[in-house]
Order: structure tokens, then C-alpha cells, then sequence
């Protein structure tokens, strides 16, 4: 099939350097770059190439940057700390200002930074210092928001943030509402970290304490003011459902904020023993610790399917497997390669050498397959994928392990003793458990629209199914204007490249906008336990989707154990950059204005090749 104009300009204008003009270019490039960190780098580069070429796409900015004399990280997202002082660092924190400075240089080399603000004192509080009063973490927010912006003017890739404040903290009410005038906070993603103790008060209908450890000022006392056993002063009392309600009622109305599910994400975490982890990156597939990264990469599963549409149609989950080795040893190349915006982030990186390796393309997949995204049958052929991933990429960093040394922080015992890798096969545990593995985390899901498009031929983003088989979607160019093409997804363009354009569709080709909210949701729980970090999926509603279900959604995703939850409400306010086309032959296509699920709401498009 002939490229779609979209996938050339997009390949050329985001990822090309001076001189190369298609895809082999940029994986030379790519693989000679990331070979360098072999001990035989000549032994290496052809095999990257090959696994390139078979299907494995690194993330955007690897794609961008590895092999370029450029001042840019090849790391698309990071999470950053923020203390409570205005300058200086305690506890290994930098104050507010000096993250602000950090922020600043993360963001001008191209990576996106999520923050938890809940260490700032609330609005009200204490300053003893100087006898005044603490203006709150939402006024920070827009301090960093809009740096942010300035950032963006002065000619860098558009940055984007995620600000994350736990339920229980006293300003969560106007952290909630941040969002409700137009215009504010356009450079952040907001989500709140919802623990266990909050969404139990939630089911109980019991009373929620919104406390910290600072004490508060006198206009911001009130009957319910104490200091607790524990230290952290009481600053009010509010019923936990109507927090719940505030929370999901500003989500269905503008897309924000979403929640992370903070105390699931730590039960979950291989390090919990070493450390807390607190918020996520912008697209919230990878929860990370103070200064942690996501260094990603994706395998194509369409290249995997053969005799596609037919009765015998299959998938090559053996040719998929044999690139995982690969695949995880270029992303654990990545980390020694790559500029650093910050010392900490590659003192952090060292330290644990976490990786995310995913996959993408699982809507066109399962159409190829003959499956309906939301059958039980599509669901289970997820789940073996990504176990049998998760198997061999663990597996992969274990020979790692061997070859070159576990991780730092490796502790063997402890490791094989978290929740996750228990879930692992015996005998790989076994092997984890007497040596080690070289990273600590192998595994995300992450939105990978622009690689995908780029390097795929628009194949079905990360989990997600298709957005649309043929629609309209704007790009914001260098110059700031924003230029329309017309798109077709690659399953699709396969369709009809086999059975001619007037073929009806078969029933398995289902898009996102015809697939029930329960049916997305069950698809993220049958993959989840596979994921030792996170999965990026945008639960899309109708437009008419009732209030009072879309607030169950957010319980019942905390009880099937997923890590967090983003929806997508199409009248949710947010800019449209896609707009779907009328197909007569296709039953389940959509005509007329629609928003974009996911992967490049105006935030998250410059985000969205991770």
C-alpha cells in the first residue's frame, strides 16, 4: 500500500534528522546510537536494525534524538518532587522555586514532568518564618503552568505536566475545580491520588479528615481542628461521597481531573520496600518515584498476524516473543545514552534502570484476528499477549542480569517476593530470586499515537481500539497554524487493499465510539495484572452518558485492582483535532464532530509518541 500523506509528513518533520527521508534511515541512526552502549557495538547494530524492522518501535524521542548532536533526553516523561518551602531542598525535596527551576530544564529538553503537590501547605496554613499566611498548592500550579507555556514560546516541543494532590489533602476541593474557567492550567493533566482509606469512606458513606502536617492558620481552623496521633493536623471534616462526587462530576463535565489509585499502584510496585511512590508521568502509564523516568518502547502486533480476515487467520505470538530480548536490551541501552535534564534523574535511572515495553496496535489486531474488542474471546487474546510478554521480557532481564549486572538496588530475595513477580512462572521466579534481574520494572502500556502513525501506518494506538476507520485529523504545525488530512487506519487500509473499497466491513471491526464503557474497562482489567508499571487507556462515553454511571465507573475500577482511570467524554469541553467521516459500508462508523479518546487531547498531542 502507498504511505498516507499524514505518515510521511508526520515520520520526516518529528523524527528525521538532516538528510534522512524514510524509515530505514531513522532505525540506522537509532540502532547505532543505542549499540554504542555495547561492549561490540558492530555485533549489535545490525540485530537493533532487524528487531526495528520486525516490528519494535522505540518511543518518540528515542526515535528523535538517539544518534543527533542534540541537547535533548531520549526519555519522554519523568516524575519530579516538590517540597513545601519556597527555596532550597529538605529532605531531599527541592523547594517550590528551585522545582520550578528543574521543571524548566526537563521541559526545554523535550521530556513532560508530573508532580504530587500535596507536600505544600494548604491555603490558610501557617508561615512562621515570616507571619503570613500559605497561599496553597493550586496558586503554584499556575505558577508552573504557566512557565510551562513560556517554555513553549520560546521555540521547545510543547510540554506537558501532570499535578496529582491526594483526597485527603485540605485544598483537594479547589484542586478539583482548578480547571473550572476556561482556560486555566492548559499546560497540566490533573488526577487525584485516591487511596484505599478515602474510596472505603466513599462506599461506607463516612466522613473523610483533610489534613497535613502543617498547622493551620486561623481563618483556616474550623470545629473539627486537632492534630492527630499521627502528627498531622486535622483541618476540616468532609463526607468522602461528596468529595467522590465533586471529583467525577468535574470529570464528566470537562475531562479533569482523573484518579490514580495510589495505594493499588504501591501494592503493586516491585520497590515497595524501597520506596514511596506518589504520582505518575502525564499520560499516567508510568507511576514513578521522585526523579524516575519512562523509558519506552513499543511492538507493533499487527506485523504478527497472518492470513488477516480470513478463517485461518492467526498471530505469530513465537516471531512476537523472539524480538522481546532485543527490544528490552535496546531500552536498557537507552538509559546509558541518553542526556539527563537533571543529575538526580540519572542517579535515579542507574540506581533502578526501569524500562517500559509494550505493545501497540491491539484494536487493528484483534480485527485482523476475526475478534471483536469487546467479546470475551478478544479479551482473553489480550491477556495472553501480554503474559506471554511479560514472561519474556522478564525473562529477558533476568540473562541481563547475568550478562551485565542486576540493577543497583537489586535485592534478589525481596524482589522475587512482591506481589507481581509471585505472579510470574516458578522457574523464572527461582532464577529472579538467586540472581537478580537488570531492571526493575520492564512493562507499560503506553498512548503511542504518533509512532504508531509515523511508523505503523496509523495502526490502533497502545491498547486502545480503533478511534474511527477513516476521519479527519489536525496537526498543529511548527508554525501554529494546524493543517487537516484525511486518515485511515491501517487495518482497514488492509481491508480494503484485500477485498476492494465497496467490501462491507466484517463484524470484528469495531471502533471505540461503538464499544460499551464495561466492555473498555474489562479489556484494561484482563491486561492488567501483566503490567508490572501502567497501562494509558481513555474510557470514551457518549456525550450523553448519565452522570450518575459515570461515577460508578471510578469505584468499580478501584475494585477490579485497575491502577488508575482517565474517560473521555466528547461534549467534556476539550478541543476536537479529530473528526470522524461518514462510512456507508461500515455499521459501526461514526459521522460528524468528535472529539479525540486519549492519546492527543490538545495536552497530550505533543505527548502522545511515548
Amino acid at each position: 500500500m502507498q504511505p498516507q500523506p499524514i505518515t510521511v509528513d508526520v515520520l520526516r518533520e518529528k523524527y528525521a534528522a538532516d538528510g534522512e527521508t524514510d524509515i530505514d534511515a531513522i532505525q540506522a541512526r537509532v540502532a547505532r546510537a543505542l549499540a554504542a552502549a555495547e561492549t561490540s557495538p558492530h555485533a549489535w547494530e545490525q540485530g537493533f536494525i532487524e528487531v526495528q524492522r520486525q516490528g519494535f518501535i522505540p518511543a518518540g524521542r528515542i526515535a528523535a534524538g538517539a544518534g543527533r548532536d542534540l541537547d535533548i533526553s531520549l526519555i519522554n516523561c519523568f516524575v519530579q518532587p516538590i517540597g513545601d518551602s519556597i527555596g532550597g531542598r529538605e529532605g531531599g525535596r527541592p523547594g517550590i522555586y528551585p522545582a520550578l527551576e528543574e521543571a524548566a530544564q526537563t521541559l526545554r529538553r523535550g521530556g513532560g514532568v508530573g508532580y504530587d503537590f500535596s507536600l505544600i501547605r494548604p491555603q490558610g496554613a501557617l508561615v512562621r518564618g515570616t507571619g503570613s499566611r500559605a497561599s496553597g498548592p493550586v496558586s503554584y500550579m499556575r505558577v508552573f503552568d504557566r512557565s510551562c507555556e513560556i517554555l513553549e514560546s520560546a521555540g521547545a516541543r510543547r510540554g506537558a505536566q501532570m499535578a496529582m494532590l491526594r483526597a485527603d489533602h485540605p485544598d483537594i476541593e479547589a484542586f478539583v475545580h482548578a480547571k473550572d474557567q476556561a482556560g486555566e492550567l492548559t499546560n497540566f493533566n490533573l488526577s487525584v491520588a485516591a487511596d484505599d482509606g478515602f474510596l472505603r469512606a466513599v462506599e461506607n458513606n463516612d466522613w473523610l479528615d483533610l489534613v497535613h502536617a502543617i498547622e493551620p492558620g486561623a481563618e483556616a481552623r474550623s470545629a473539627a481542628t486537632r492534630r492527630r496521633e499521627d502528627g498531622l493536623w486535622v483541618y476540616r471534616r468532609i463526607a468522602a461521597r461528596q468529595l467522590f462526587d465533586a471529583i467525577t462530576e468535574r470529570s464528566w463535565r470537562h475531562g479533569d481531573p482523573g484518579m490514580v489509585y495510589i495505594d493499588t499502584v504501591n501494592r503493586e510496585n516491585n520497590l515497595r520496600a524501597l520506596e514511596r511512590i506518589e504520582a505518575t508521568n502525564p499520560c499516567a502509564e508510568q507511576p514513578l518515584p521522585a526523579y524516575g523516568c519512562c523509558c519506552l518502547g513499543s511492538i507493533d502486533l499487527t506485523r504478527f498476524v497472518s492470513n488477516a480476515f480470513g478463517p485461518d487467520a492467526r498471530l505469530d505470538l513465537d516471531g512476537l516473543l523472539a524480538l522481546v530480548p532485543t527490544a528490552v536490551r535496546m531500552l536498557d541501552d537507552v538509559l546509558d545514552v541518553t542526556r539527563w535534564p537533571l543529575e538526580e534523574h540519572a542517579a535515579e535511572a542507574a540506581s533502578k534502570r526501569r524500562i517500559g515495553l509494550g505493545f501497540t496496535g491491539l484494536g487493528d489486531c484483534l480485527a485482523m484476528l476475526g475478534q471483536r474488542y469487546d467479546s470475551e474471546a478478544g479479551r482473553r487474546q489480550a491477556a495472553r499477549i501480554a503474559t506471554q510478554l511479560r514472561d519474556a521480557a522478564y525473562a529477558a532481564s533476568a540473562d541481563l542480569a547475568e550478562e551485565k549486572g542486576p540493577f543497583p538496588l537489586c535485592e534478589p530475595a525481596a524482589l522475587a517476593n512482591t506481589a507481581f513477580i509471585r505472579r510470574l512462572p516458578d522457574a523464572l521466579q527461582a532464577r529472579i530470586g538467586q540472581n537478580g534481574l537488570r531492571n526493575s520494572h520492564l512493562l507499560s502500556i503506553a498512548p503511542t499515537g504518533t509512532i504508531s502513525l509515523a511508523f505503523a501506518d496509523n495502526v490502533s494506538n497502545g491498547i486502545e481500539p480503533a478511534y474511527s476507520w477513516s476521519y479527519q485529523r489536525q496537526r498543529r504545525l511548527a508554525n501554529g497554524t494546524r493543517k487537516t488530512y484525511q486518515v485511515e487506519d491501517h487495518a482497514y487500509r488492509l481491508y480494503q487493499a484485500q477485498f476492494g473499497p465497496d467490501a462491507a466491513l466484517p463484524d470484528a471491526f469495531v471502533s471505540a465510539l461503538k464499544i460499551g464503557v464495561e466492555d473498555q474497562m474489562a479489556m484494561v482489567a484482563a491486561v492488567t495484572p501483566a503490567i508490572d508499571s501502567g497501562i494509558s487507556k481513555t474510557v470514551n462515553l457518549p456525550d450523553d452518558y448519565p452522570l450518575a454511571d459515570f461515577q460508578d465507573l471510578y469505584l468499580s475500577a478501584w475494585r477490579r485492582g485497575l491502577k488508575a482511570l482517565s474517560t473521555f467524554r466528547p461534549s467534556a469541553g476539550r478541543e476536537s483535532v479529530l473528526s470522524a467521516s461518514e462510512q456507508p459500508k461500515d455499521a459501526s462508523a461514526d459521522a460528524g464532530k468528535e472529539n479525540m479518546p486519549g492519546d492527543v487531547c490538545p495536552l497530550c498531542e505533543q505527548q502522545a509518541d511515548s
